[in-house]
């Protein structure tokens, strides 16, 4: 009887550790209140993948050629080795910085138009060493958009397939129809010590790629046209982000 209940104990005890092994190898994402809250209208005829970050919010990814992109913009708040990223709210402040930091568009704590718009970043936030991007993915440099780009047809047309349908987020007549289901949403931007300006208007996109000391490579979608817009702008902007899976 007692031999019975040692090899008893030694099968519960191994039941035990077992279990608690496989709940080690699951991901470590506490629930986040942004989640499920987005009003993105995305295109109904694509499949959508997902992505996770540190804080916990899940994206919808799209496949678009070879390239596998965010279909919503990037809204997380600490780096990828957990440090917190600074949410820089007075204007003076966030355009005195060259370090990273995020901001929440007019400061806002609702949690529908964050769930929806994501946050603005400026570059420098974009090129820190901590990582804005979980493993297995990073910020687009400006090749990645140009691969895209020309995916779609090129500098005059692109934009019309990289943009939310319809005037729930962009101020019509818009010219899109989502095909690539990218999905990019009108959620303005911070510039230096002013306001912030532009939602419904322009998406504008960092990329990975600076420029010289102070300037930095950007992307703009607008309204009312189909093209997308490159240039260089300063890196205390604040832009939005999408990334990029990386290609083995």
């Amino acid at each position: 009887m007692k031999k019975q209940n040692f090899y008893f104990t030694i099968f519960i005890a191994f039941v035990v550790v077992t279990l608690t092994g496989c709940r080690k190898d699951k991901p470590n994402t506490p629930n986040n209140p942004l989640n499920g809250r987005t009003t993105a209208v995305f295109n109904p005829d694509k499949s959508y993948g997902t992505m996770v970050d540190i804080d916990g919010n899940k994206y919808r990814t799209i496949k678009i050629g070879d390239q596998t992109w965010m279909a919503e913009n990037l809204r997380v708040s600490h780096y990828q080795n957990g440090a917190g990223i600074p949410n820089i709210t007075d204007n003076d402040e966030w355009a005195a910085l060259t370090t990273g930091a995020y901001c929440n568009y007019n400061n806002t704590n609702d949690l529908d138009t964050i769930a929806t718009y994501g946050r603005l970043y400026n570059w420098y936030a974009v090129a820190d060493m901590q990582n804005l991007a979980p493993d297995g993915w990073r910020v687009p440099r400006i090749a990645d958009w140009l691969e895209l780009i020309e995916y779609l047809g090129g500098d005059t047309i692109a934009s019309k397939h990289l943009k939310e349908t319809g005037t729930t987020h962009w101020e019509g007549p818009v010219e899109s129809d989502n095909s690539s289901g990218f999905t990019a949403i009108a959620n303005g931007s911070r510039y230096l010590a002013e306001n912030y300006s532009y939602i419904g208007i322009y998406n504008l996109f960092w990329t990975a790629s600076g420029y010289n000391e102070d300037s930095a490579s950007f992307l703009f979608l607008f309204s009312w046209d189909a093209i997308v817009y490159k240039g260089l702008n300063y890196k205390q902007n604040g832009y939005t982000v999408r990334l990029i899976k990386e290609t083995n």
